[in-house]
Formats: structure tokens, C-alpha cells, sequence
């Protein structure tokens, strides 16, 4: 498996997120926000977690539009896989491949701590080793996750099962408790919080890491 990690300036999780990447037995390119494509071959893309350029103008507008990422939708439309984590999840949505948006948390303060999530689907390469609503244990640390969109959309997320995992607790105000979502072919996933700072047990805690190797063990056999 082959995956390139996107890194933009004032990217802060694009190492910890090609550690866990590799961990789970990855070749990992970790590609210039400059750049206009993606390594041959590449099998998925992550886009990590942090501030690209500052948060300026709305978290991931400006990321959005940088060269890289006509290279990242067209693997996307191509049927490519991408995961977009915390700042990355917030770059998928204005790009549109994933709908709805990311605004300030409900309490206008930033969040870092762990919480509870629970599986919401298991239809797909990331969460198929997961049980339907199982509880994971994940880092969050964002001031912008609150996930919010239309009510036509938050249904067709439901009736589609295309909401991956949701919060035990709401710490951010989302919609329907959305921790993260999925594309209409499941294979671009969004997510707030953080697996990767859950992967190893240095971390005091592993519970991320069988979405890295349920990713890797999918495509090694496809």
C-alpha cells in the first residue's frame, strides 16, 4: 500500500498521521501542498490535522485551493481512497467532496481531550473491523468541528449510512452528533477526531489504530 500525506503550512499532525500510516505497513510520500500531483501509484491520501495557513478566511478555504488538491479530487473521483483528519476533514468540505461544513464549537472555545465515540457504520474499509456502535476512546483538539449542514443532507447521510462515527457526548454542538462521515462510495472519510494521536501504545492508548489497519488489510487484499 502506497499513501501519500498532504502537508500545508501550518499542517501540526502530518508526521504523527505517516506514523501510523507506516505502523500499519504503508509506503508513505509525504507531498508539498505545491505540488500539482500525486505519486505514481499511490494508493490513498491523507490530509492531516492543524492550521493550514493560519485558519485564515474559514479552517481549509485557502488549503482547499492550493494546487495539491486538484490532484486529490481527481483521485477521489477516480475512486481513489482519502481520509481527511480534524483540519483535513474541514479541507474536504470545501473542496465538496464531502458535504456540509465545519463551524465554531457551540461553546466558542477550543477542545482538547479525549472522548467517546461510537461506530456508526461499519460499511466501509475504514471501520469494517469495528462492531455498529461500538465505543472507541479518541483525542479531539479543534475550535471548529462543529458539524452542521442542511436538513435534506443530514438525512440522506442517515438514510445512506454514511455517518462513520458519532460522539458519546456532544463536545462541539454538531448535527447528530457527526464525528465523521463518508463519501456516497464510502471511500473518502472525514473525521474530527484524531487516530492517529490513539495508535500506538506510547499514546496510552491504541483505540485509532484498527481503522489504520483495517485501511491497510482492505487494500492489500483488493
Amino acid at each position: 500500500m502506497r499513501a501519500a500525506v498532504i502537508v500545508f503550512p501550518g499542517s501540526n499532525c502530518d508526521r504523527d498521521l505517516a506514523r501510523a500510516f507506516a505502523a500499519a505497513g504503508a509506503q508513505v510520500d509525504m507531498v508539498w501542498h505545491k505540488d500539482t500531483s500525486l505519486p505514481a501509484d499511490v494508493d490513498f491520501v491523507g490530509i492531516p490535522g492543524g492550521f493550514s495557513f493560519g485558519d485564515y478566511l474559514r479552517c481549509g478555504a485557502i488549503a482547499a485551493n492550493s494546487p495539491i488538491c486538484g490532484a486529490v479530487k481527481a483521485h477521489a473521483t477516480r475512486g481513489g481512497y482519502v481520509l481527511g483528519i480534524c483540519n483535513g476533514f474541514q479541507v474536504l468540505t470545501e473542496t465538496g467532496l464531502l458535504p456540509g461544513a465545519l463551524l465554531r464549537n457551540a461553546g466558542l472555545k477550543y477542545i482538547c481531550r479525549t472522548v467517546g465515540l461510537t461506530v456508526g457504520s461499519t460499511d466501509s474499509v475504514y471501520t469494517q473491523g469495528f462492531e455498529t456502535g461500538q465505543t472507541l476512546h479518541i483525542p479531539i483538539a479543534h475550535h471548529d468541528g462543529n458539524y452542521t449542514a442542511d436538513a435534506g443532507t443530514l438525512q440522506r447521510l442517515e438514510d445512506t449510512d454514511r455517518v462513520a462515527f458519532r460522539y458519546t457526548g456532544n463536545p462541539n454542538g454538531s448535527a447528530g452528533n457527526v464525528a465523521g462521515i463518508l463519501s456516497d462510495n464510502g471511500r473518502v472519510l472525514g473525521m474530527m477526531p484524531h487516530p492517529e494521536r490513539a495508535a500506538e501504545q506510547a499514546h496510552g492508548n491504541t483505540d485509532g489504530a484498527p481503522l489504520f489497519a483495517h485501511l491497510a488489510r482492505a487494500l492489500t487484499a483488493a
